[in-house]
């Protein structure tokens, strides 16, 4: 869908997903804060930690001024031979989570990596799933890509549970150490020809080919 440019000098925020229930696209400060808060308000149970490192439990006011300087950094540290697209979801309007898409030498490897959040509150409602869908149609459709990767504990069905639904396979196993010891993981993986194979949920892509040069795509 083609759209009015409205942030010519960085048109990344121009680019909206939309799914039957969700949007997602890059947070202004004022969302920023807001996603901030749904985040401090809880991700997991205490106790476990489902991310590569741990962000999730540091103190305020850590917590949140290294929260914003992330999504600062990502935008940052910007190419089109190394991205980060930190996608605020957002649902009636309210951030409820975060959805990344990520790539190195997107030119050469078409490959993607994925990562996300929900808040606590809005887990166990299929939102994982329709949100990693969104972003995976804007990597197959979208940019071209040929492969999408990612990767879980062996303590985490639910992220594990999403990938197996969207069609990735097993791509052998790894290790992460977020909090100094190391805990096995299990990868996956997505291919264009698996992704194409079944009929997927409407996604509605806004605003890409302005930034499409950014992707290096």
């Amino acid at each position: 869908m083609i759209a009015p440019m409205t942030h010519p000098v960085w048109p990344l925020y121009d680019l909206q997903l939309r799914t039957s229930r969700l949007e997602l696209r890059l947070p202004n400060e004022g969302e920023i804060a807001e996603l901030c808060a749904v985040a401090r308000a809880g991700i997991h149970p205490p106790g476990e930690m489902p991310f590569g490192v741990a962000w999730s439990t540091k103190p305020s006011p850590r917590f949140e001024r290294e929260f914003i300087q992330w999504h600062w950094q990502q935008r940052a540290d910007w190419t089109a031979e190394a991205w980060s697209l930190e996608l605020a979801v957002f649902l009636d309007r309210r951030p409820i989570g975060s959805q990344s898409l990520l790539a190195r030498q997107f030119t050469t490897f078409h490959a993607v990596h994925t990562g996300s959040w929900l808040g606590l509150g809005q887990q166990g409602r299929g939102f994982g799933k329709e949100m990693r869908g969104a972003v995976l149609t804007l990597a197959f459709e979208g940019l071209g890509a040929e492969v999408a990767t990612t990767e879980a504990f062996l303590d985490n069905p639910a992220s594990a549970g999403v990938s197996r639904s969207l069609g990735y396979l097993p791509n052998g196993a790894g290790s992460i150490a977020p909090e100094g010891v190391s805990r096995p993981t299990e990868r996956f993986r997505l291919t264009r020809d698996i992704w194409a194979a079944r009929p997927r949920p409407p996604v509605t892509v806004v605003g890409l080919e302005a930034c499409r040069a950014m992707f290096g795509a």
